[in-house]
This record gives structure tokens, sequence and C-alpha cells, in this order.
């Protein structure tokens, strides 16, 4: 068995210590951890997408928007073989690929660059409807963090997507109430009055997660909104 094979037998129980593998100042610990557990379950469950297929025009794509905690998500990334577990240990060290903000072209299966706020929402816009233009069914899911809901450039991609039917577009939400567009029924009623399909879950739930994912679309744009009410 390879390395990479090993990787990818890694269970949920083993990213808390590929985690701890990544040490050092500004590690945005609890943006992280807010978020393990949906990208645990989009990796592991939802999204048709391999190391071997992160070229492949028809992959689904997840854009990571809150990039200023990619500790999770480079966590993940490893356990399911899109990177070696080598990488975790000198992560944002000067020749390391893995930054404070993942680098598309530095990490494997990694879809855009991010860490601004604000920017991952209407690029999952972009990518939906570039994607339906070329006749591809791909998904499209994009987390974001409660507080980027303060930026303007989500509430005009908010109302874009739903304009336009975009229902291959999931926006996930995590609310651990860190903003003042927190908590969810704020949420909720943001996204319901743009006509959006609204699903509001216990986001530390796998099972609930993956229905909330998995349910069969309805011709909107979907949101799951992920409360997490600790980040430890």
């Amino acid at each position: 068995m390879t390395t990479t094979d090993l990787l990818r037998t890694t269970s949920y129980g083993d990213l808390r210590r590929l985690m701890g593998l990544m040490t050092g100042d500004e590690k945005h610990t609890a943006a992280a951890t807010s978020t393990l557990d949906v990208i645990w379950v989009l990796y592991d469950k939802v999204l048709d997408v391999t190391p071997e297929t992160v070229h492949d025009p028809r992959r689904d794509r997840f854009l990571l928007s809150k990039g200023h905690g990619p500790m999770a998500y480079y966590a993940v990334l490893a356990a399911k073989g899109f990177l070696p577990e080598e990488w975790l240990a000198d992560w944002t060290s000067f020749d390391s690929p893995l930054g404070h903000h993942p680098d598309r072209v530095l990490v494997p299966g990694v879809e855009i660059s991010s860490g601004s706020l604000g920017h991952g929402f209407p690029l999952a816009v972009g990518t939906a409807l570039g994607l339906r233009a070329q006749g591809i069914d791909s998904r499209v899911v994009v987390l974001v963090g409660d507080a980027e809901l303060d930026e303007g450039s989500n509430h005009e991609a908010m109302a874009l997507a739903a304009a336009l039917g975009l229902d291959r577009l999931t926006v996930v939400v995590v609310d651990n109430a860190s903003a003042s567009f927190g908590r969810s029924a704020r949420l909720a009623g943001m996204f319901g009055a743009e006509r959006w399909e609204v699903r509001d879950v216990d986001g530390r739930d796998h099972d609930a997660l993956e229905q909330a994912f998995t349910a069969p679309a309805d011709s909107r744009p979907r949101v799951v909104i992920a409360r997490v009410e600790d980040t430890a």
C-alpha cells in the first residue's frame, strides 16, 4: 500500500492529529475547527472529485471563501490524498506550498486562492454560470463565514444567483455567531428573501449535513446554514 493509499483511508477521527501537525502563530484555529466537519462531509460523502480528477472539467468544485482559516482544509486534503501529509508540519514556512491562505497554483485540489473576505461567493456564481454555459452539470459548493456576509459583493452574488436559477450552486455558511448577520434566523431570512432554498442544520452533525447537501434540488440555488456552537 502506497503513502497516498494510506492517506485516503484516514478517518474523520484522525483529522485532529493532522491539524495538530500544523504549529506556529496565526493559525486561526477557531476559524479552522468551525469548518472541519463541513469540509470532511463534503469530501467524504458529497463531492465528486478525487486526486485523479482535479483537472477533469466535469469534476465538482469546492471553493473555500473562508480562506483565512485553512488548517481544516489542508488536513482534509491530506486525508484524501490530494497532498502529502509531510507538507503539514512545514506549513507557512518560507518554502512551503501551504500558506496562511490557500494558493490554487501551489496546492493540489485548491480551486481558488482565497483569504480576502467576500471574493469566494461571487467567484462561485461565475463558476456555476460558466459550467452551465458549457453544458456541464457539475456541482459548485462555496464555504463562507458569517462575517463575510457584511461584504456587499456577497449580496450582489446572492441576488444574481437566484435570478439566474443556478440550482447547481450551494453556499455553506458556517454560523459561529461571529458577525452582525449571525444567528441562523437572520441568515435564513436574508437568503430566503432572495428566493434561495434554505437548509439550517447542526454543523457538527454529519448525517444532517450530508442530507442537506444531497437532497434533490428544486431549481433554486441552495444555502446550508451550518450552526457551530463551539470551535474547540
